[in-house]
C-alpha cells in the first residue's frame, strides 16, 4: 500500500508540473517547449541591415537607395544553375543627378564593379549571369547611359558594360540577399579628376589572369614541309554582336561561316585554330595572342560590317595601314576598336615607343607577304564569280591586323547594310562557294610563300 501511494503521489506531482509549464508558456513566461515536428521547421531568414524605414512611405531620396523588399526564399530554388537576370526586377534609371542600377537575379553570384575611362564606362563582371535573349534596352531608362551591352566574355564569366555620358563614381554598391537577390549600385556625378583617380581594372582581382599554358618553341616561317596552320578569327561575339540588320547579327553570321570554312580547310589538309568557337566576346589583343600561341602561318579575320547604304557592297580584303586616309576604312577601324572599348577592355598605357620600333622592323618582311596574300585571295574570289567591292583590296588601321610577324588579312565577306549582300551572306550555297574560293586562295599563296621561305633559309 505504501508503494502504491508513493507512485500515485509521483504521478500527481508530474501532472501538476506539466500544467504549470503549459500555463507559463501561454502567458509568455517561458518554460519547457515540445520539440517541433519536421513539418513545422522553416529556415530562418538572414537579417538584412536595412535602414530604419520612415513612418510613412516617401519618394526615393537621391542620397540613399531604398531597402530591397523582403521575401521568403522561393521553394525549390536551384543554387547549382547559372544566376539569371530577372527583367521585372531590373532597371537602370536616373534619380535626380544620379544613376541607380538594380539587377534582379535568381540567386547570388560572385561579382565586381569598376569604371574605365575614354570613354567613361561602368563595368560589372559576374561568375556567371545568364542574360538569355533579353535585350539591354528592356531595362535601360537612363539618359546618362549612352550604350548598354552584356554577354559572355569567357568560360564561366559574363560582363555588363554601360557607356556613361560623363564622369560618375560608384557611391554605393551591394548585393542584397537572401532572395530576392539583387545587385544595387548608386552612381554619383564626379569631377574629371575624381573619376580618373578611381578608374581602372582592380589590380588585386584575379578575374582576368589567364590559365597557365605550355609554351611551344617559336614557330618558324612555313616552307611547305608541314601543313599550313591557319587561325580563323570570327569577329565580335558575346556582348558585342557587331552589325545588326533584319534580326541578323554579324557575330552569329561570321561564326557560322568560320565553322564552315574551317571544315573546308581541314579537308584540304590544313590545320585550323579558331579564336572563338561559340558566342563569346574575345578582346582584339587576345585574338592576336591566340594566333601567336598557335604558331600561325596566317591569320584571317572574318567580318560583315555595315556602312551607309550604297557606300559598300561586295567582299573586300583589308590589309593593315596605320595611316589609312580613306574615310570608310577609317570609320570601320574606329568602330572595331570602339567595340572593344564598349566591351569593357582597358586600352590605356599601350603603344610603347620601343615596342613600336621593333614591330616596324618585323613588318619589313611581313608586308610583302601580306600583299601577295591579298592578291591571291582576290584572284581566287574573282575566278569563282563572287561579287567583290569595286576596290577589292583596301587598307585600314584595324588593330586585329597589327601582329608584326604573322601574315594577316581581314575579309569583309559583305556588308550587312546592303540587302543584296545580306541575301548572299545568309545563303548556304553562296557561303560554300566563298569557302572554296578562300581555301584555293590560301593554298595558292602558301605554295609561293613556302618557295620563298626555302630560298631565304639557304
Amino acid at each position: 500500500m505504501q508503494l502504491r501511494a508513493w507512485i500515485v503521489a509521483v504521478l500527481a506531482l508530474g501532472l501538476a508540473l506539466a500544467g504549470a509549464a503549459a500555463q507559463a508558456e501561454g502567458a509568455g513566461l517561458g518554460g519547457f517547449r515540445p520539440l517541433p515536428r519536421p513539418s513545422d521547421l522553416r529556415p530562418s531568414p538572414m537579417p538584412v541591415p536595412d535602414p530604419v524605414p520612415d513612418p510613412v512611405p516617401a519618394a526615393p531620396s537621391p542620397t540613399r537607395m531604398p531597402p530591397a523588399p523582403s521575401a521568403a526564399r522561393p521553394a525549390g530554388q536551384d543554387f547549382t544553375a547559372l544566376a539569371r537576370l530577372e527583367p521585372a526586377r531590373s532597371a537602370i534609371q536616373d534619380v535626380g543627378d544620379e544613376v541607380w542600377v538594380e539587377l534582379g537575379l535568381s540567386q547570388p553570384v560572385a561579382w565586381r564593379v569598376y569604371t574605365l575611362a575614354d570613354p567613361p564606362r561602368l563595368v560589372l563582371d559576374f561568375r556567371e549571369v545568364d542574360f538569355g535573349s533579353l535585350r539591354p534596352a528592356a531595362i535601360l531608362r537612363s539618359q546618362e547611359v549612352r550604350a548598354l551591352r552584356w554577354g559572355r566574355v569567357g568560360p564561366g564569366r559574363s560582363r555588363l558594360v554601360a557607356e556613361l555620358s560623363g564622369p560618375f563614381t560608384v557611391a554605393e554598391a551591394e548585393q542584397r540577399t537572401p532572395a530576392p537577390t539583387a545587385i544595387r549600385l548608386r552612381l554619383a556625378p564626379a569631377t574629371a579628376a575624381e573619376f580618373a583617380a578611381r578608374a581602372g581594372v582592380p589590380e588585386t582581382a584575379l578575374w582576368d589572369l589567364p590559365q597557365a599554358a605550355r609554351l611551344d618553341p617559336p614557330h618558324r616561317r612555313q616552307d611547305g614541309s608541314d601543313p599550313l596552320r591557319i587561325v580563323l578569327d570570327p569577329g565580335h561575339g558575346g556582348l558585342d554582336p557587331g552589325a545588326e540588320a533584319q534580326g541578323i547579327s554579324e557575330a552569329g553570321l561570321v561564326l557560322t561561316f568560320a565553322r564552315e570554312l574551317a571544315e573546308r580547310l581541314r579537308r584540304a589538309g590544313m590545320q585550323v585554330v579558331m579564336t572563338r568557337k561559340d558566342d563569346v566576346f574575345v578582346p582584339l589583343e587576345t585574338r592576336m595572342s591566340v594566333a601567336r600561341a598557335a604558331g600561325a602561318d596566317v591569320f584571317v579575320s572574318l567580318h560583315a560590317d555595315a556602312l551607309a547604304e550604297g557606300e559598300a557592297t561586295g567582299a573586300t580584303l583589308y590589309l593593315l595601314d596605320e595611316d589609312a586616309s580613306d574615310d570608310a576604312s577609317r570609320r570601320l577601324a574606329e568602330r572595331h576598336d570602339r567595340d572593344d572599348l564598349l566591351a569593357g577592355v582597358d586600352l590605356s598605357g599601350h603603344d610603347d615607343e620601343v615596342a613600336r620600333v621593333l614591330m616596324e622592323l618585323a613588318r619589313v618582311e611581313t608586308e610583302p607577304r601580306n600583299d601577295r596574300l591579298a592578291r591571291s585571295l582576290r584572284d581566287a574570289l574573282k575566278s569563282a564569280g563572287l561579287r567583290m567591292h569595286k576596290r577589292p583590296i583596301q587598307q585600314a588601321a584595324f588593330s586585329v591586323l597589327k601582329s608584326p610577324d604573322i601574315p594577316s588579312i581581314l575579309i569583309e565577306l559583305g556588308f550587312m547594310s546592303s540587302a543584296a549582300d545580306r541575301a548572299r551572306l545568309t545563303s548556304p550555297d553562296w557561303r560554300a562557294r566563298m569557302a572554296d574560293a578562300i581555301a584555293r586562295g590560301l593554298a595558292d599563296w602558301a605554295r609561293g610563300d613556302a618557295a620563298e621561305g626555302r630560298l631565304l633559309r639557304q
